[in-house]
């Protein structure tokens, strides 16, 4: 009896299983992958591949889990497995029916390795029956290689660099200074307390300082006259010629008399409308909004006066405390202080740096492309000013510049331990970030830094690529020219404005060749594929090893003209 059963259950696996094993090898033709090859994008490699069961495939009681497997240099990544369910399976997964058979879909991302560049993917079917094995099948190839072309994208010099926060340094620093002699109504005679005023003799002794300083000069000295806008227009206008002239003649004999005769500019204004307003702003007058308006209403002078002297009390209040401020003439003094020459800076910073103030030893660090010298005087002057961020961020641009990444940062976190919304100091902390590929702290660093002397939107496009959003990068670079912003191009099929980037890319370098060569491969311009290519591996020779293994040269890889170049 015993005997009896068990071939009865031998007999039933065997026909189950041989039920199974007409679930044999599928062609490649029935699955279409998405992107072929496959592309790197945002740091991953997404894969999506469509297929069908056909007619009379699918066993009623089987379950095939399909796992997409990334084959590439002795290694296998096996991706996120899918399963479907015949007819007669009690489960969840989807179901395909033997008689139609049926289509299907399975997705899975891999995170990039450069040695995926030579890949290829296949398709694993893992059969069961009522949870035992059933027959193996082979892997189905379904696609090969991956495209590697957004990881071109450079993050550092010379795409990106630092921002440098600037010196203050002005050679020439304008002083200006004013005095003010006040005339009786309709009247142009100089009165002695007016002329003997503070004002005018800090002035006349502000032109003396200026003549016997080495370092300063006298711009300009100019005499203006004023009438207040009361009264008919010619006689305010002959008023006010005639009191600049008088200011003008005392102030020539006066700087005479000091020994430094001076050049003095005349000019006059018949009716001081503007210094009306001001003085009414600052007010306290009744009906003073009132005023205003009608200020603000009428050009015509006479039209003013007209309505202003309407409003009497008013009036009264504008004759006793307004118009005699008005009636005066304003001399005008413009002195250049200048600095010190780039020679002397340079020498002091060298020697005496404590003898310079912090805009002139940070302009300085400008007059040397000496990388050592620049670190040097930044180190002077955190020395002598550390609170000042500018110190701590150029150090921190010149151990980046330098190749040295640790440091650079260590510099930007305390510039800005000084200042946290500081732009530059934002804008280099979201480069390290973005170096690093703390893509999150990148975005979050550059969001507070609009305002930067720094290229942000060379940046931020760099950073979309970098998370695979082409469609922000395009806007972010708009019209820059830079091999990041061709590779953005091209990374939208924008092929023909990839060229003009390219063609228009400053300081071309080996990259601007390599992605011109790879934009003359999408365009079948076998030409143009062979010249970039000479030229990129003459200027870096490690490209050879990369174009060889690049996908975007597959159909190149047998003709003898590409080996020549890449070997």
């Amino acid at each position: 009896m015993k005997k009896q059963l068990f071939i009865i259950v031998s007999l039933a696996l065997a026909l189950g299983f041989s039920s199974c094993s007409r679930m044999g090898e599928l062609p490649a033709n029935l699955f279409r992958t998405t992107p072929n090859p496959l592309e790197v994008r945002g740091g991953q490699v997404d894969a999506r591949v469509d297929g069908r069961f056909p007619e009379r495939y699918f066993h009623r009681r089987a379950v095939v889990t399909v796992t997409p497997v990334l084959v590439f240099d002795g290694q296998e990544l096996r991706g996120t497995p899918k399963s479907f369910q015949g007819e007669r399976v009690t489960g969840n997964d989807q179901v395909i029916n033997r008689r139609q058979g049926g289509t299907f879909t399975v997705a899975s991302s891999f995170d990039f390795v450069p040695e995926m560049a030579q890949s290829e993917l296949f398709l694993e079917f893992n059969i069961t029956r009522n949870g035992n094995p059933g027959p193996q099948i082979p892997r189905v190839k379904v696609a090969d290689g991956v495209i590697s072309t957004a990881t071109l994208a450079n993050f550092g010099a010379p795409e990106i660099l630092p921002a440098i926060t600037a010196d203050q340094f002005q050679r020439i620093i304008q002083e200006t200074q004013e005095a003010s002699i006040r005339f009786l109504i309709q009247q142009s005679d100089l009165r002695t307390g007016e002329t003997r005023s503070q004002d005018v003799r800090d002035l006349t002794a502000a032109v003396r300082t200026a003549v016997e300083t080495e370092n300063r000069e006298v711009e300009s000295l100019n005499i203006i006259g004023f009438a207040s806008p009361d009264g008919p227009f010619d006689l305010n206008r002959n008023l006010a010629e005639r009191r600049s002239n008088v200011s003008a003649n005392f102030l020539r004999d006066e700087l005479r008399r000091q020994r430094t005769p001076m050049e003095i500019g005349r000019d006059f204004t018949p009716e001081d409308w503007d210094g009306f307003q001001r003085l009414m702003e600052q007010s306290n007058i009744q009906d003073r909004d009132l005023i205003l308006r009608v200020l603000s209403m009428y050009s015509d002078p006479e039209q003013r006066e007209r309505e202003i002297r309407n409003m009497s009390t008013a009036f009264t209040a504008i004759a006793d405390e307004i118009l005699p401020q008005l009636r005066r003439a304003r001399m005008e003094l413009t002195v250049n202080i200048i600095g010190k020459s780039d020679e002397e800076i340079t020498r002091l910073a060298a020697s005496n740096p404590a003898s310079l103030n912090v805009e002139e030893l940070l302009y300085a660090a400008t007059l040397t492309d000496d990388l050592g010298r620049k670190a040097t005087i930044y180190q002077e002057v955190i020395r002598h000013f550390g609170n000042d961020l500018r110190g701590h961020n150029n150090l921190g641009m010149v151990r980046f510049l330098q190749g040295n990444n640790a440091e650079a940062l260590a510099n930007f976190q305390r510039a800005a331990n000084i200042d946290a919304n500081n732009p530059d100091v934002n804008y280099n902390l979201g480069v390290m970030a973005l170096i690093n590929r703390e893509l999150d702290k990148a975005e979050q660093f550059f969001g507070k830094a609009a305002g930067t002397g720094a290229d942000l939107n060379q940046a931020l496009g760099t950073l979309y690529i970098a998370t695979g959003d082409y469609a922000r990068a395009r806007t972010a670079f708009g019209s820059t020219t830079s091999n990041n912003a061709a590779l953005m191009q091209i990374l939208n099929n924008d092929y023909n404005g990839a060229r003009r980037t390219l063609a228009a890319v400053a300081s071309p370098n080996a990259m601007t060749a390599y992605l011109g060569a790879v934009v003359a491969a999408r365009t079948n311009d076998r030409d143009a594929v062979y010249s970039n290519l000479r030229t990129a591996i003459s200027k870096d020779a490690s490209l050879a090893a990369r174009a060889k293994t690049d996908v975007e040269f597959a159909r190149f890889v047998t003709d003898q003209t590409f080996l020549s170049i890449v070997r």
